[in-house]
């Protein structure tokens, strides 16, 4: 069966416009424009586009799905069962702040009472989770099981101070780092204070602080695109700029 525009964008459940901007930055073509000049889709581009919504959920770039799609070994069958991994990961996730809400609730409406511990469970064990499914490949890659695992211990045994000020931090460095990048120096006083509350912010993760590692996890931030991702949210730019602060930090400057 063939579709136009508006017919895939009805049954998909997105615009009609954001069909057409994914045939200009080529990561769906139609398969053919009619003699009308309609866009007009088949299975195969149906097909595709399921995967672009699949890896788009998962919180994947346009750019890394594109690349992804369009390597010539990509595997379909493959990608639907780690599609469905994550997914399942992500259900977990959810699963555990629902029991996390529904033991507040027994709570506050007279039922049993939650521990300090308890209430910030669900949080933490969905947080290590999130990190695992997102980033734990790579993180294991560059540093090693070991201090994966060290690190997603050490968040499950965080105290709610230890949590309230590691939230703290993270808002800290974000505000921090765009009034750096105002400046545009790396080295200045801004960015450096932007990557000393970032050393902070790992030493509630890490056992044991390097500088090594610590500019490793700066290269990340623009080696990987969800990383990058991220910090492109602070402002254009904040993740090559927090790296080469880093850097310049940790005396590690390229």
């Amino acid at each position: 069966m063939e579709y136009t525009v508006q017919q895939l964008a009805k049954i998909a459940g997105i615009s009609a416009r954001t069909l057409r901007y994914y045939d200009e930055i080529d990561l769906l073509k139609p398969a053919r424009i009619n003699s009308s000049g309609y866009r007009i889709y088949g299975r195969r581009e149906v097909d595709r586009l399921q995967q672009i919504l699949f890896y788009r959920e998962l919180g994947v770039s346009l750019e890394r799905i594109k690349a992804i799609v369009s390597n010539p070994s990509f595997d379909k069958i493959s990608a639907l069962k780690e599609h469905r991994e994550k997914l399942l990961m992500k259900r977990n996730e959810i699963d555990k702040l629902l029991t996390n809400i529904d033991n507040t609730l027994l709570e506050f409406e007279g039922g049993r009472k939650m521990t300090d511990r308890e209430r910030f469970e669900g949080f933490k064990k969905a947080l290590v989770e999130e990190n695992e499914n997102q980033y734990g490949k790579e993180a294991r890659e560059k540093f090693g099981d070991q201090k994966v695992e060290d690190a997603n211990k050490k968040l499950l045994n965080m105290s709610e101070n230890d949590y309230e000020t590691i939230t703290e931090l993270t808002e800290q460095i974000n505000e921090t780092l765009a009034r750096a990048l105002q400046t545009g120096d790396p080295a200045g006083d801004l960015a450096q204070k932007t990557a000393r509350l970032h050393k902070q912010w790992l030493t509630f993760y890490w056992g044991d602080y390097s500088k090594k590692a610590h500019a490793g996890i700066a290269d990340l931030y623009v080696e990987d695109e969800r990383f990058k991702a991220y910090y492109e949210k602070v402002a254009p730019g904040a993740a090559q700029f927090l790296r080469e602060a880093i850097h310049y930090f940790t005396g590690l400057k390229q």
